[in-house]
């Protein structure tokens, strides 16, 4: 059986991840191509506990917090039905955020070096074919999160979401020689967005 690809799309808050994976996992489903798609913090009751520290609802500690989005992940990738499996039964699995949200995220509080190596387990499983970072300015973001919805979670003012940003800068230049990553401007419509990812990932189908 023909292994699957892996697109994984990353982001600060309110870059349009959600929007661009529906679209993205649509126009797959339109080509008849066996699609996946997923998002972290999941579900499980580790993503749980990881959705509750985003709400405001619990206080953790930096690397306490960091190591639960990594086990959520591992999670994730090894479950009934997770990641893996449902790469080598040949879908195109796209995910809303990966180990790049871990080195951006809990980077601006957390040694890269340290995270980089929680997450080893979950990359040497599976790396994504292409990770794709939609890049739109923090002021920007904000302002797509406020029109859609009344409560902010932790990570979500703008000069948290600037470090966010230059740590995702940083780990992308880190991990160059290991990952293949696109960068796409998102300060534009959905559609235009859409258009830009396609391009990118086209060629890998």
């Amino acid at each position: 059986m023909k292994k699957g690809l892996f697109f994984a799309l990353e982001g600060i808050d309110g870059s349009g991840k959600s929007t661009q994976l529906k679209l993205l996992a649509d126009r797959l489903a339109a080509q008849g191509l066996a699609c996946y798609p997923t998002q972290e913090p999941t579900n499980s009751p580790i993503g749980a506990m990881c959705r509750q520290f985003l709400s405001g609802a619990i206080s953790l500690d930096s690397r306490t917090i960091a190591a639960l989005f990594a086990a959520d992940r591992l999670n994730h990738l090894l479950g009934e039905d997770g990641l893996c499996q449902q790469f080598q039964n040949g879908a195109v699995v796209l995910t809303d955020r990966y180990y790049f949200s871990n080195y951006a995220y809990q980077g601006v509080d957390v040694d890269l070096d340290w995270l980089i190596a929680v997450n080893r387990p979950a990359a040497q499983l599976l790396r994504p074919n292409l990770t794709i970072f939609l890049d739109v300015p923090p002021a920007k973001a904000l302002e797509r999160i406020s029109a859609s919805r009344q409560q902010l979670e932790v990570y979500e003012k703008e000069e948290r979401l600037r470090a966010v940003r230059r740590q995702y800068l940083a780990a992308f230049a880190k991990l160059q020689a290991e990952e293949n990553i696109a960068v796409i401007d998102a300060d534009a419509d959905a559609a235009t967005v859409a258009g830009r990812i396609w391009q990118q990932i086209a060629g890998l189908l």
